[in-house]
């Protein structure tokens, strides 16, 4: 099971929201390439971005940030956030990102993932399905569409998707468990690559999304408040061979 350590962006800094509140903002590192640089030094093989500030407005915001990650780490960086044109996604892929998280785009315009895979490849494209009580949310979280979890990754799997991020809204940022049963709901039945993202909180929490077969998980603020010690779950993890 991989993990992704998480970094929100927010106003150029490293920010944590509870829920999808940007009015529960609580900051961790003034400049995002610390915290990534801390992730790759506790063995990360991967790092999450979001940028934050992009989701909300519909286009880039923290470019900059992203580009200082980038320069600062040897690992893949996968980015979502206000990515909404093909011209959006070339750009970030030129900052040297590995992969971009389409999410609002994937709902309005299906069509448009499609596009993006036969220009960019299906292993640069990442769908990110955010769901509040099972029904997919849009723009930063503030509204909720009339399409739920499941029929939007079966969608996107007709359209060549291969990887969705699974974000339980009420559980981000809460530390309060992740929703195991939803993802393994999606893993099964879609036969993606679903990576598991809102609420972990604690080794047992890993364990138990491993137990029920999910590829990935994203850690956010269980790392910056220090309830999960990312080498130690890389190790257990990651790394079981070793």
């Amino acid at each position: 099971m991989r993990l992704y350590p998480a970094i929100d962006m927010k106003d150029g800094r490293c920010v944590r929201l509870r829920k999808g509140d940007f009015d529960e903002v609580t900051e961790y590192y003034e400049h995002p390439w610390q915290a990534a640089a801390a992730f790759e030094k506790a063995g990360a093989s991967y790092i999450h971005n979001v940028d934050l500030d992009g989701a909300r407005k519909g286009h880039s915001y923290n470019a900059e940030a992203v580009r200082e990650i980038v320069r600062t780490v040897s690992i893949p960086v996968e980015l979502g956030g206000g990515i909404r044109t093909l011209q959006d996604i070339e750009e970030v892929l030129n900052q040297g990102v590995a992969r971009v998280i389409i999410g609002t785009k994937a709902v309005e315009d299906p069509g448009f993932v499609r596009k993006a895979i036969e220009t960019f490849g299906a292993g640069r494209i990442v769908v990110g399905i955010d769901a509040k009580d099972g029904w997919v949310a849009t723009d930063a979280w503030e509204r909720t569409s009339d399409v739920t979890s499941l029929d939007l990754a079966l969608q996107m799997k007709d359209l060549g998707v291969r990887t969705i991020i699974y974000t339980d809204i009420s559980r981000d940022g809460m530390l309060s468990g992740p929703n195991v049963e939803a993802t393994r709901v999606l893993t099964e039945k879609t036969g993606l690559d679903v990576i598991c993202s809102g609420g972990v909180s604690c080794m047992e929490d890993l364990e138990n999304l491993e137990t029920a077969g999910i590829s990935g998980v994203i850690i956010g603020k269980a790392i910056y408040e220090k309830k999960i010690r990312l080498a130690d779950a890389v190790r257990r993890f990651e790394r079981k061979q070793e």
